[in-house]
């Protein structure tokens, strides 16, 4: 009797979707930190962006918890639902979460209130400090190269030195993948897994994923005023001015800051694939439209990421 073995060949491997290719280098990211620095930490303030990053770490390292803390720098005018939403967040996933708070620097004398009212540039000092008192060598960031200029510039692992400043001429190459994070005592390395990704990415994962946010990314009614061609919500860090015209209006919000310095956008959009629908045919970057802050001068991201900022 003659014996034949027959040899099946292996089924043809299915090239991975855009969303699975992007979620795959994030999950490598957060693995190859976790691995080789000391003491990680991931800026969370519940805004989109860091609660998909949040969601990304939590399937990097599943069943096994989050291996690093959560660090919030609170400017005391972020958005009541957004605050909520982040204390859910953090429950939700078993993460442990600690808050910087510039109004503790301003009521200690530390910092001073701007003339402008916004406090978004008041927050490189509470970080820097974080930081520092966490001795924390790597610092996750959502930052994204197609929300902002500066950003752009920037690798997936960006060096910060001593005083935790950017200098953008010294980016290192990140060819294949590879990531180069040593460093200095006192410098620490800020890490983008989303730096790959799209506003339209992110909320084509939402959708993929069902992955809860803030009630305020989706249309809700708000008492608004149009101001510097930008539609800013009446609250109580932004009250009406003389001769403001204050109208009701359904509006969301595109990306989540502080209140004195993030406008809104008119908006029908009540689903995650209303979102997308208006996402893919806005001709504005979320930043671009809606923070006043990015418009104080032509390089005001990269005058802040210089000083230490994200």
């Amino acid at each position: 009797m003659t014996f034949t073995r027959t040899v099946n060949a292996p089924p043809a491997l299915r090239p991975l979707t855009e969303l699975q290719a992007l979620e795959s280098e994030s999950i490598h990211i957060f693995r190859e930190v976790a691995a080789t620095f000391a003491s990680p930490v991931m800026l969370f303030s519940g805004g989109k962006d860091s609660v998909v990053m949040l969601h990304l770490a939590a399937k990097a390292f599943w069943p096994a918890p989050i291996p690093f803390e959560l660090l919030h720098v609170d400017t005391g005018h972020n958005f009541p639902e957004v605050l909520r939403f982040r204390d859910e967040a953090v429950e939700f996933y078993g993460a442990r979460l600690k808050v910087a708070s510039v109004q503790d620097y301003i009521d200690d004398g530390r910092l001073r209130e701007r003339p402008d009212g916004t406090r978004n540039p008041l927050q490189t000092v509470p970080l820097l400090d974080a930081i520092q008192a966490g001795k924390h060598d790597a610092v996750f960031g959502g930052g994204r190269r197609d929300e902002e200029r500066a950003r752009a510039k920037e690798r997936i692992f960006s060096m910060r030195d001593e005083f935790g400043q950017w200098e953008p001429r010294n980016q290192r190459p990140e060819l294949w993948s590879l990531y180069n994070g040593r460093h200095l005592p006192g410098e620490h390395v800020r890490v983008f897994p989303l730096s790959n990704w799209t506003e339209l990415d992110i909320w084509d994962y939402i959708e993929a994923e069902k992955i809860a946010l803030p009630s305020i990314y989706y249309a809700h009614e708000r008492e608004v005023v149009h101001r510097d061609g930008m539609w800013i919500a009446i609250t109580d860090v932004t009250p009406e001015q003389e001769g403001d015209e204050v109208e009701v209006r359904s509006v969301r919000y595109r990306t989540v800051g502080d209140m004195s310095c993030t406008a809104a956008v008119l908006s029908d959009a009540t689903t995650v694939a209303d979102v997308i629908t208006e996402v893919g045919l806005s001709q504005l970057t979320e930043r671009g439209a809606t923070r006043a802050d990015d418009r104080l001068s032509e390089a005001a991201m990269e005058d802040r990421k210089r000083e230490g900022y994200f």
